[in-house]
């Protein structure tokens, strides 16, 4: 109970030290969309050809006419209850839509980062156990590739195998097929909702349209996650404990899972929460390349067209979800060796 207590009130400490970084960001994103080329009210008001008279409207509508330290207060003021704004894109408000769409992106995010973990760490501790070998030499040169290779380049050459040459994959053409029925929506996340409706014949059509998109950027993070895991691993092989345990006649699999493996877990802990945050922000290429209905293909096509409030909600939200992550990576790293607690 104690090391448990101890673990939460650290993490409490982080969430207070981050909000003058959330606030920070806030700021900034803001003043970052006043300075980008382009005017929201010239593109909402049907193009350049509109008349002044429109434009103003639209000036007026947005909140532009006003200075600019006003509107700075005025987007905190609204933020601080709770207020996005409103997107001129969809016509709604930016919470609503970012609250539509994360669960999409949270779904893919997740299961390729769980793709990942469950190719990553066997093919890391495989390089350790035999450095300098075959099989070290063939996991360092996929993790290079995997690396090298963008994922729009991997997405599209996944789809190019998979659903063009050999028909195994479905249309890659968003979360489901525009013909399917929907289950009643409990979590957001389609495998579920599918599961919890019983309807396995749905789940299965969720689960397909799922795995070229998720193997793509599963395929872009198992290079970090494999090479941690390897370096991690050899650190524990070397250690003191490791060479006491096969003293003692302990079998070598035992030493290796039991010991060496479990505390090259713990980096491999804080590297996953990094992966998740940028995985869950720069998936955009991916959603593009699969139509997939994130937020990152949603606050780019915001950006493209000077839609100011999704861009600044979206960049709140993965801030935000990165605090909760390098929090949730704290009480994680905490269980898991109750030594990083004494600070």
């Amino acid at each position: 109970m104690g090391t448990i207590g101890a673990t939460l009130l650290r993490a409490g400490r982080r969430f207070v030290s981050s909000l003058p970084a959330l606030f920070g960001v806030l700021v900034f994103t803001f003043l970052l969309m006043r300075v980008l080329p382009g005017d929201p009210a010239v593109f909402f008001a049907s193009g350049p050809n509109a008349g002044k008279e429109e434009i103003e409207v639209i000036r007026r509508q947005l909140g532009l006419d006003k200075p600019l330290p006003n509107q700075l207060a005025i987007y905190l003021y609204d933020v601080g209850r709770g207020n996005l704004g409103r997107s001129m894109m969809t016509g709604q408000a930016v919470a609503k839509d970012l609250k539509e769409r994360l669960p999409a992106s949270l779904e893919l995010t997740l299961t390729a980062l769980l793709i990942a973990l469950v190719s990553a760490v066997p093919l890391g501790v495989l390089a350790a156990l035999r450095p300098g070998s075959l099989v070290d030499h063939s996991v360092r040169l996929f993790c290079s590739l995997g690396v090298c290779v963008p994922t729009f380049v991997s997405g599209l050459l996944l789809i190019y195998v998979f659903y063009y040459l050999l028909g195994f994959a479905p249309d890659p053409t968003g979360r489901i097929d525009i013909f399917a029925t929907l289950p009643p929506q409990r979590t957001g996340f389609l495998i579920i909702d599918f599961l919890l409706a019983g309807d396995l014949e749905g789940w299965w059509a969720a689960a397909r349209q799922l795995m070229l998109p998720a193997l793509t950027m599963a395929l872009f993070v198992i290079a970090p996650l494999a090479r941690i895991t390897r370096a991690s691993m050899l650190v524990s092989l070397g250690s003191d404990f490791v060479r006491t345990a096969r003293s003692v006649g302990l079998s070598w699999w035992r030493i290796v899972v039991t010991y060496a493996l479990r505390n090259a877990l713990l980096p491999v802990i804080t590297i996953a929460g990094i992966v998740f945050s940028t995985m869950l922000g720069a998936n955009v290429l991916v959603e593009k390349v699969f139509s997939w209905p994130g937020v990152a293909s949603y606050a780019l096509d915001a950006l493209l067209v000077s839609d100011y409030a999704p861009v600044q909600g979206f960049v709140l939200l993965m801030a935000t979800i990165f605090v909760i992550v390098n929090l949730v990576v704290d009480v994680l790293y905490g269980i898991a060796d109750p030594r990083a607690t004494v600070a």
